[in-house]
């Protein structure tokens, strides 16, 4: 089997047209997406980046692999020490080692594990392509690379390509000569002007103001995000922007069907398409950041298109990223190892059935400390470092009802906060009597002050305010 897995970073299901877009988007995801089975309710296990793709590639949790966080000792895949053999368990072990070894040539076209110093992530790939900009390239630069990888492996059997697409990831980095496709069309209708209104007030990390003081700063040598926020209209410098990067990635896609197409093995080739994480565009108050355990940042779509398999589905059931693993091991017919915390979803694939979870567990521990928990039709988020948000201890929303996260009610639903309490629990005893380490990496963090980017966002506020200073001392 040919399988080619393209990893969109940042993409949000919502922003598709198969997942029900009022933009056109994303025409040829759309397509493919009209020849599988579309997941409603996918989730990356550990968010944002580095978390999320050490879990995909393990399959593993990060309380497991130790992967947690963005810096600090939870940055870092927990090693065997004296147990290890001549080779580490990760080699085989991964999604891609054990592909490779059944027989699978094994590529990954991406940036991801030099922007992250993520070497573990390029265990059991046979070819790794690193264009060279840590994380900074848009389509058009990772295109030649996949058209000439394709061009001299396309036609052979057996192969497995990881490509990676950044274009969503802020800051949207899409050429200025490609224009705004969006521009005046409506934003989302839950984003209104009242919504706005009172995101305007809002304070801390990645809220609007802290957005305007970033496009001065940081963001002022982008294009698309060196202006101020300030009207309603103006939401388009971040709305119009990101869905602008996803339709320039999803033309640059259509040229990766257009050459499958041309080799004459577009019908023969599994096309699997998801992401490491979603993006906050206006929950919780937060814009162009993915750094919380919420349904805008952990939610991510899939769609899975496999030959032979069930065509024009779709699966509403509760499904982790990392149960990837198993579910392609079990399609090509090869052992899993039993360390894999996923579960296979292959009968979905194959024939439609249900194979959804109970609930669950999703860890952020990059810009905040949170777990939460997706089961029914909540989310109960628990908060141990608030990242310099201003979230409460608990929150809890009514997915169904509420997807945009608009009303806390965890005050009001004790009973419910409680039954997410007692699954996390249940789920954080069945991590730790299961793994080799006693050290919950969530605790790592905390111990080492805090998330990476909560200790960046004071060091960059306290030499804002000693730039300020000094500029009223000397006037």
């Amino acid at each position: 089997m040919r399988i080619l897995y393209l990893d969109l970073d940042s993409l949000r299901p919502d922003h598709l047209g198969c997942y029900g877009y009022h933009r056109n988007t994303s025409p040829n995801i759309d397509r493919i997406a009209e020849q599988g089975v579309v997941f409603t309710n996918y989730y990356c296990s550990d968010a944002p980046c580095l978390p999320s793709r050490s879990a995909l590639m393990s399959g593993r949790f990060g309380i497991h692999t130790g992967i947690a966080g963005h810096g600090g000792t939870a940055a870092d895949y927990r090693r065997e020490g004296a147990k290890r053999g001549f080779a580490d368990r990760l080699k085989s072990e991964s999604l891609p080692g054990v592909l490779r070894t059944a027989g699978y040539k094994t590529a990954s076209i991406s940036t991801f594990a030099d922007r992250h110093s993520a070497w573990t992530f390029n265990a059991g790939f046979n070819e790794v392509f690193n264009i060279g900009e840590n994380g900074g390239e848009s389509a058009h630069q990772v295109l030649p690379v996949a058209l000439k990888w394709l061009e001299d492996n396309g036609g052979s059997d057996d192969w497995f390509l990881h490509l990676n697409f950044w274009d969503p990831h802020t800051p949207y980095r899409v050429p200025e000569s490609y224009g705004s496709p969006f521009e005046g069309e409506p934003f989302p209708d839950w984003l209104t002007e009242d919504v706005f209104q009172s995101h305007l007030l809002k304070k801390g990390q990645h809220s609007l103001s802290d957005m305007n003081a970033l496009a001065k700063s940081h963001y002022s040598q982008w294009y698309r995000h060196n202006d101020s926020i300030e009207t309603y209209q103006d939401l388009g410098h971040i709305i119009d922007n990101y869905d602008c990067a996803v339709k320039y990635m999803d033309d640059h896609i259509g040229r990766i069907l257009s050459s499958l197409e041309e080799l004459g093995i577009l019908d023969d080739t599994a096309i699997l398409i998801s992401a490491d994480h979603g993006e906050n565009l206006g929950e919780l108050g937060i814009y162009s950041e993915h750094g919380t355990a919420d349904h805008a940042t952990c939610r991510i779509p899939m769609i899975f298109r496999w030959p032979g398999g069930t065509m024009g589905r779709q699966e509403d059931g509760l499904h982790y990223h990392l149960d990837l693993a198993p579910t392609l091991a079990d399609l090509v017919g090869i052992d899993k190892p039993e360390r894999w915390d996923g579960r296979s979803y292959a009968e979905t694939v194959r024939s439609g059935e249900e194979t959804g979870r109970e609930y669950l567990v999703l860890t952020q521990c990059a810009h905040v400390c949170q777990r939460s928990v997706r089961f029914k039709d909540w989310l109960y988020i628990r908060s141990y470092h608030d990242g310099h948000h201003g979230f409460p201890r608990e929150m809890l929303f009514h997915i169904t009802e509420d997807p945009y996260e608009q009303h806390n009610l965890a005050e009001d639903k004790k009973e419910i906060c409680r039954e997410a309490v007692y699954l996390l629990n249940e789920w954080h005893d069945e991590m730790m009597m299961t793994m080799d380490s006693d050290i919950d990496p969530l605790w790592t963090v905390m111990r080492e002050g805090g998330p990476l980017h909560a200790k960046e966002y004071l060091l960059w506020n306290a030499k804002w305010l000693f730039c300020i200073g000094d500029f009223l001392i000397r006037i």
